[in-house]
């Protein structure tokens, strides 16, 4: 039997403004993200920062029950690139709540060690070396706990530009988080991506992105959070990004993972919540539409 598109559908707390960065907005409460998921009839997600669920495995994974949401594991910033930081201890105490929960994917995110996401990184031969070996224990420590681990290339991380992605691609094995947004601010093609390597694609955070808003972030002539404050990242089907046809590209090529509606957000107060959850209901009807 096929897979359908409404099988894949997942969501994440981001789209509801709820992230780990510095100086964020308005931080939703997880009863108020998780009760407008259950009332989108989305029924799976990942978990959102550390601290937004319980940290716990068992309070963690019976909180989502309650909801009756299935976990598919979340996003984590790891420094992955410095000699002097050791990423197992943060990464082996998340693996230990995800198989608890039963969730599948631990999306890496290659932090700059920073707290927010506002600069461009590029790493040096030496980083490119120490990255390689630590995403490397990591992607195996996770595949021990029949947890698969993949790399999302993200704007303000060691992975964000173009030229980071395609070494991520011609010298690792990993699997990729397919964020259409962030590869797409950070010069990628996301479409082109999915043409040449449907197979390297792990799990996919969909939004919408406006080309115009997304070229300044680029060129370094706006901030990443005003950006999203601007409207660079829209609903499904309202942006630059060929979001149909990227979909179709990854059906036809037999991806039976997640499409998580993954906007970030920010919101200025909490009655923004309203608007980004009709936000989500716009790109989930887009999706199914599809």
């Amino acid at each position: 039997m096929a897979i359908s598109i409404a099988d894949q559908l997942a969501a994440a707390p981001i789209s509801w403004g709820v992230c780990e960065a510095t100086d964020w907005g308005v931080q939703l409460s997880p009863e108020r993200v998780m009760s407008d998921m259950r009332e989108l009839g989305i029924k799976a997600t990942e978990f959102g920062p550390l601290g937004f669920l319980p940290i716990d495995p068992g309070p963690r994974s019976e909180y989502l029950e309650g909801y009756g949401m299935k976990p598919v594991g979340g996003f984590l910033p790891v420094v992955l690139h410095d000699a002097a930081v050791d990423p197992l201890p943060l990464v082996e105490a998340e693996l230990e709540a995800f198989a608890a929960a039963g969730a599948s994917v631990l999306v890496l995110a290659a932090n700059a060690g920073t707290g927010d996401y506002e600069a461009h990184h590029e790493m040096d031969e030496a980083e490119w070396e120490v990255f390689s070996v630590n995403l490397d224990k990591v992607v195996d420590r996770a595949e021990s706990r029949g947890i698969l681990a993949v790399v999302h290339p993200h704007v303000g991380t060691m992975i964000e530009s173009a030229a980071a992605v395609r070494r991520l691609v011609e010298q690792t094995n990993v699997q990729l988080c397919l964020d259409t947004g962030h590869l797409l601010v950070g010069g990628t093609n996301p479409l082109e991506l999915v043409r040449d390597h449907a197979d390297r694609v792990g799990i996919a955070h969909l939004k919408d992105v406006r080309a115009e808003i997304a070229t300044r972030v680029m060129n370094g002539e706006l901030g990443f959070v005003q950006a999203v404050k601007e409207g660079m990242f829209v609903p499904l089907g309202e942006g630059d990004c060929d979001i149909a046809q990227i979909v179709r590209r990854l059906q036809e090529s037999g991806y039976t993972g997640w499409y998580v509606m993954e906007q970030d957000a920010v919101l200025g107060t909490e009655n923004d919540g309203d608007a980004a959850r009709d936000d989500v209901r716009a790109s989930i009807d887009f999706l199914l539409g599809l």
